[in-house]
């Protein structure tokens, strides 16, 4: 049994250490894991799920070794065990290391996210150096640390390396280590082999990713990308056709007129306000501004030129974003589109070209369009999708000269702001072409970089999550007292709203209160309301459009809350594997494995109380139709409009 020595000194340090890391994230997490489970629990299933994830790395191992008996290189496979599973364990020490800074920025173990991020070092490493500097150094040192002990590990046992070939003993115990690695890996005798879905046996979604391991979240991330056409099908049983007719058969989507017949959602919008000539539109996208800080929200009362503005315009008092990144955001605000479990649109290879977004909408009414970001447009992927969709123009950081301010994620707000009025003042020379801007502040974005001697710090030290926000706001107000005194401002509709809250922390399968966002209609004409009802980021473009006079096909299924019927009172909510559905203060969670749980909230005490009655069947396929169809959608590359 000495050839399988480095396999079962892989198995023994792995859980070990992994054993360890669990314990600790039981002591930083104790109150959230002994709410939902009890430590031997935690404990016996994080090993379970231990083993699922060694067994892929040694099964590599085991099945390769009849291939080097072939050619009787037995001991050659020996030493290329060995230094498989020191990089593999080297691997798995790395990413437990790197895994409390990313759960104190997600409230999850490292995810796609964590891959994706990779593609930007020079923001993620501002980042982890302003926001988790002391963690930082300590992972960079244990890792080193790390190394050495592996490396030394590793020589040690290549000294050992048989001097004969296998005995028959050792071929006779084979097949029976091969069985017991995968019945480790399987996990279940049931028809399908376990994975991270499998555990998510508590209500929190934090401790279910603890009770398995990061380098098994990440990897089974990565496995996943090839569903993510299809990822949000999981929720429905319905076939495509019965999912878009349950769709269209929502009372504002019921009585329009549907164009393309070959294009399903596509339907003729009227403009709620006819206009001589289509006002300019303008989007403000602010990083991170959740109800959170919003006083009248129920939040921090840092946002005082927000709650000025308001007075100017249609107030969203219950106003809910559909993810919890940026580019979920830009997704459900510039395109209109659902949220869904795989990666947001502006990332996937099937709507870089093609997609609809207000911008190419525009675009066909004669519109000059473009996207102002302080920061680099690359980022996420911004750049390409715009580009591809409608946006003519782009300016990111290359563009500003002499910015007042420049930190890690680029010019300051009011840099970008004051690029966005002199755009606005240009565009009042042509008077023959409307104007649509996508402006993206940044500036409220970890490290929290803004100018110095701008605004009356709430905390020290300045670079603080609350600073920001205030200094945020402070920009926006500086902007909007600028509009409103100039030539544009009585031609120009502005739609101001939040990308997103900021982290999303809870132990609720979706935290309400972590999606509620503000959102403001003002300009031109607009007369101060208060919209009380629940809406959605999606419901934004088509009520935006209306009010600016421009009729036009739309594949939509928002509502235009400017058309007269009453509202839908509903928004949905991805996060994680988990997609949201509050309707009339009722919440309905659909998981992967096809629950559905439902809660009634409470928004003024931020309060979900589990309920017992379940939904009717009618109503159940309803949601589940509307967290399916956005697969659809985008998979048949269905959410266009034809050019004429």
């Amino acid at each position: 049994m000495k050839f399988f020595r480095p396999l079962f000194l892989f198995y023994s340090t792995s859980l070990i250490g992994l054993g360890l890391f669990r314990i600790l994230y039981f002591i930083l997490y104790n109150d959230r894991v002994q709410a939902v489970t009890s430590l031997p629990v935690y404990l016996i299933t994080g090993i379970r799920a231990d083993f699922i994830v060694l067994g892929y790395f040694a099964l590599i191992a085991l099945m390769t070794l009849p291939a080097f008996a072939l050619f009787k290189a037995e001991r050659t496979w020996y030493k290329a065990s060995i230094l498989w599973f020191s990089l593999i364990g080297l691997l798995i020490l790395f990413m437990e290391f790197a895994t409390p800074a990313f759960i104190a920025q997600y409230d999850t173990r490292p995810n796609r996210l964590f891959f994706e991020y990779l593609a930007y070092p020079q923001e993620v490493f501002a980042t982890l150096w302003n926001g988790f500097r002391g963690w930082l150094i300590a992972s960079v040192g244990a890792t080193g640390v790390a190394v050495i002990g592996i490396r030394q590990h590793t020589k040690r046992q290549l000294r050992k390396v048989p001097n004969q070939r296998m005995p028959w003993q050792t071929w006779v115990a084979w097949p029976l280590i091969l069985f017991m690695v995968f019945v480790g890996v399987r996990s279940t005798v049931s028809h399908r082999p376990a994975n991270p879905a499998y555990f998510a046996t508590t209500a929190d979604p934090l401790v279910n990713s603890l009770l398995i391991n990061s380098t098994y979240s990440l990897l089974y991330a990565v496995y996943n990308l090839k569903h993510e056409s299809k990822a949000n099908l999981v929720y429905s049983n319905q076939t495509e056709q019965e999912i878009i007719r349950t769709v269209l058969n929502e009372p504002h989507l019921a009585q329009q007129q549907f164009t393309q017949p070959n294009y399903p959602t596509v339907h003729v919008q009227p403009a709620s306000v006819q206009r001589e000539k289509p006002l300019n539109v303008v989007i403000i996208l602010e990083e991170s501004l959740g109800a959170t800080f919003v006083e009248s929200l129920g939040g921090l009362p840092l946002t005082p030129n927000l709650e000025r503005l308001k007075q100017h315009g249609w107030w969203f008092e219950q106003l809910y974003a559909t993810g919890v990144r940026s580019v979920r955001g830009i997704e459900a605000v510039v395109a209109g589109f659902p949220p869904t479990r795989a990666r947001s649109t502006v990332k996937l290879s099937n709507s870089q070209r093609d997609f609809f977004t207000i911008a190419e909408f525009l675009q066909r009414k004669n519109y000059a369009t473009e996207f102002l970001y302080g920061g680099e447009a690359h980022f996420d992927n911004m750049a390409t999708f715009f580009a591809g969709n409608g946006f003519a123009s782009i300016i990111d950081q290359r563009h500003y000269e002499n910015p007042k301010f420049v930190g890690s994620w680029g010019v300051s707000d009011e840099d970008v702001f004051g690029r966005l009025h002199a755009r606005l003042q240009t565009a009042q020379q042509n008077p023959q072409q409307p104007y649509f801007a996508l402006a993206f502040s940044s500036s409220n974005h970890e490290p929290f970089e803004f100018p110095d001697n701008t605004i009356e710090l709430t905390e020290q030290p300045k670079q603080t999550l609350n600073n920001a926000v205030k200094y945020a706001d402070y920009a926006l107000g500086q902007f909007f007292d600028k509009a409103m005194a100039s030539d544009y401002w009585h031609n120009t509709i502005f739609l101001v709203v939040a990308d997103h809250d900021t982290r999303v922390y809870g132990n609720e399968l979706v935290p309400v209160n972590k999606f509620h966002i503000p959102g403001l209609i003002l300009g031109a004409d607009i007369q101060p309301k208060r919209l009380t009802a629940i809406a959605s980021q999606i419901d934004l473009l088509p009520t935006l459009v209306s009010l600016a006079g421009v009729s036009g096909e739309l594949p939509t299924l928002g509502q235009d809350l400017s058309a007269g019927m009453a509202p839908v009172n509903r928004a949905m909510m991805q996060f994680g594997d988990n997609l949201g559905w509050l309707e009339d203060h009722e919440l309905t969670v659909l998981t992967v494995d096809g629950k559905a749980m439902r809660y009634s909230y409470e928004p003024v005490q931020q309060r979900l109380t589990p309920l017992n009655e379940s939904l009717s069947d009618a109503e159940l396929t309803r949601i589940r139709a509307h967290a399916a169809i956005p697969s659809i959608l985008y998979q048949q590359r269905l959410y266009h409009v034809p050019q004429p």
